[in-house]
Order: structure tokens, then sequence, then C-alpha cells
């Protein structure tokens, strides 16, 4: 049977857990948003691809979706904004996820990196994983990236 001293300690642990991650919004504002994923990444990334970045039909920015608490990860989306005079058809992004997952310039495993060091020691990062592409939008398209913490 446990003492109520240790019930106590063991609820305080969670209350300040759940305290910290509800924080999280706080911590990924559109600011730190751009810090951790900068608009000049997706001219980066089509002219490695195409060696020009007018050829890209999109720029890429991060969204962060929320913390779940029952898995205790972090949701972020990877949104792909269609540019003025371009086609973002689901046949140029079904496929990113792969592609998104390796590519050294939109180096995801750094991009995971850096949202720990915003973290600042709340919590750690582990596992990661790019979902499916989904189109919310005509003109937008997301890539989920769901990082676990420890």
């Amino acid at each position: 049977m446990k003492n109520l001293h240790d019930v106590t300690i063991q609820q305080q642990k969670k209350e300040a857990k759940k305290e910290t991650m509800n924080s999280m919004n706080d911590v990924f504002t559109d600011e730190v948003l751009r810090e951790l994923f900068p608009t000049n990444r997706a001219d980066d990334f089509f002219e490695a691809l195409f060696g020009d970045a007018n050829e890209g039909a999109y720029d890429i920015s991060l969204s962060f979706q929320g913390h779940d608490e029952q898995s205790n990860s972090l949701h972020f989306n990877l949104d792909l904004h269609e540019r003025p005079g371009r086609c973002l058809a689901c046949n140029l992004t079904s496929g990113l996820p792969e592609v998104f997952s390796r590519h050294k310039v939109i180096d995801i495993e750094g991009l995971v990196t850096d949202v720990e060091k915003k973290l600042d020691g709340k919590a750690k990062c582990g596992a990661w994983k790019l979902g499916r592409t989904q189109q919310p939008e005509k003109s937008l398209h997301s890539i989920p990236l769901q990082i676990d913490l420890a």
C-alpha cells in the first residue's frame, strides 16, 4: 500500500509534467517556427533539386499542431504553400514524406535536434516520423511530423 506522501509526490509530478506540456504553445511561436525552418529553405531545396530556386512550385513553412498527452508527442506540419503561377498537384507532393525524411537540405533530423533545444530541458526528443501528405486546401498541402518525447 502506498503512503499518502508517495501518492502526493506522484500527483505533483503529473501536474508539473502536464503544466510543462501545456506551455508548448508558448514555446513554438510563429517566430520560433520560422527560426526552426527558415523561409529560404524551400529555395535551397529547389536549388539543390533543379539547379534553380525559381523552378519550385511551393514554399515550405513549419506549423505547430500541438502536444498529444496520451502519446507524449509533438505534432508539426511542413506546410507547402503554392507559389503564384505554379501548380501544387497531389502527384508532386505525395512522395515528399520519403524525400523530405532523408534530404540534407530539408534536414528533418537536424530540425528535431533544434526542436529539442527549444524545449530547454523540459523534454527530450525521441523517434520522429513523417506522415502522408494531406491536402487541407487546393493551394496548401501538409506533411505531418510527429516527434515522440522521452
